[in-house]
């Protein structure tokens, strides 16, 4: 992969005619060392978000060699850098011949769970096996999420208990495990799941060999400034410090948004400009898909890729219009871009590390894989304070 020092430097060397995505890897590095020396356990790096092969290696070289993987695809990534990384298969609804192949292909022994069905079929299609990791997943409230993950996951209180005490049958291990819903605003939510986990284990008497917090973690956004992810961790601290056990359970975590989001940039080329209204070459149907139906803002700055440019100072509010012939290619953003900005005109926008890659189509023909590693810093970050790039939205 080529590596540029900025990326303005990328913009006047290369002068893109589609989307370019750009890496950083110290920004990787930055975020994955802050939650091991942080969170009071251990971290499951969630794949899913960003499964780009220098993004994996850079999770693994920074001392994370846990996976929270949610396909048998996601597995052969994990596997293609490491034969010896625990891999939790976390998605509760797996076909069967998945489940198969996880755990006799690829020795995958952690499942995740929220029906008797679903319990049946790992232990029909692991033959009985004596060696599971089995969590339960509960469901709890995801009001402080942007986006809320409860109406598809996790089973109802009075369903765990009877769901985690059969599982406690089967499994060498057990977990108990929720997830407070993606980009999580604050950090109350992980203390109220907790305590849904402490009401099982005191009506089953049964304490569970791990509690999954799940992920959640936020990142930063122009219009979403969460709180410090050290107040985050410091009320799981306090909530299962409250459970009162006698032996505390591994605790677990699965980030993924809160990893990497800093680590990616799409940069994109202005095709047309209607008052307030620009229209890019990149847009819902690739790495900007949060920023139409989540309604995601992503920090935006105008690049000077030449000396004699002038960058005006004063800010107007933008929408975006992808490339595509669909009139849901929209972002309603507000963009705060310079007033000036024009036809052939670069933007990057950032925080696309997380879902920017996975979610690209290749619908109408509009797609670009070109794909390059810049040592710059993110436009935001959560991580370092001093960085800032962007306009914050009123």
């Amino acid at each position: 992969m080529q590596k540029f020092k900025s990326v303005e430097d990328l913009i006047n060397q290369l002068k893109p005619e589609k989307p370019v995505y750009c890496i950083r890897k110290n920004s990787v590095t930055t975020a994955s060392k802050f939650f091991q020396k942080n969170f009071p356990g251990d971290i499951l790096y969630a794949v899913k978000t960003n499964p780009h092969p220098s993004i994996i290696k850079t999770i693994l070289d920074s001392g994370i060699n846990q996976f929270d993987v949610a396909s048998i695809e996601e597995i052969k990534q994990i596997r293609e850098f490491t034969t010896t990384a625990k891999c939790s298969y976390m998605h509760t609804i797996k076909s069967a011949g998945s489940i198969n192949k996880a755990y006799f292909e690829y020795g995958i022994k952690t499942f995740s769970l929220d029906t008797k069905e679903e319990l049946i079929k790992i232990i029909k299609n692991t033959n009985n096996a004596k060696d599971l990791e089995l969590f339960v997943r509960v469901a709890v409230s995801n009001e402080h999420a942007e986006i809320d993950l409860s109406k598809k996951f996790g089973a109802l209180n009075s369903e765990a208990l009877g769901l985690f005490r059969l599982a406690k049958q089967y499994a060498l291990k057990v977990g108990l495990s929720f997830h407070v819903g993606s980009q999580c605003m604050h950090p109350i939510s992980y203390a109220k799941g907790i305590s849904v986990i402490g009401k099982i284990i005191k009506k089953t008497k049964i304490v569970p060999d791990y509690i999954n917090v799940g992920g959640g973690f936020p990142a930063i956004y122009p219009d979403l400034i969460p709180h410090n992810l050290v107040e985050y961790f410091n009320e799981i601290k306090k909530s299962l410090k409250n459970l009162k056990l006698e032996k505390m359970p591994k605790i677990i975590c699965e980030p993924g948004r809160a990893l990497v989001a800093e680590s990616g940039s799409t940069i994109v080329k202005v095709n047309l400009r209607k008052k307030q209204k620009l229209y890019i070459n990149d847009g819902t149907y690739g790495t900007l898909f949060d920023a139409g139906t989540p309604n995601i803002v992503f920090p935006s700055r105008m690049i000077k890729e030449t000396s004699n440019k002038i960058i005006s100072k004063k800010m107007t509010a933008f929408n975006f219009f992808g490339p595509t012939c669909d009139s849901m290619d929209y972002m309603k953003g507000p963009f705060i871009l310079p007033n000036n900005i024009k036809e052939n005109d670069y933007i990057e926008l950032g925080q696309l590390g997380a879902y920017g890659l996975t979610f690209r189509t290749q619908f109408n023909g509009f797609y670009s894989d070109e794909i390059y590693e810049v040592d710059d810093d993110p436009i935001m970050s959560l991580y370092n304070k001093n960085i800032s790039r962007a306009t914050l939205v009123a």
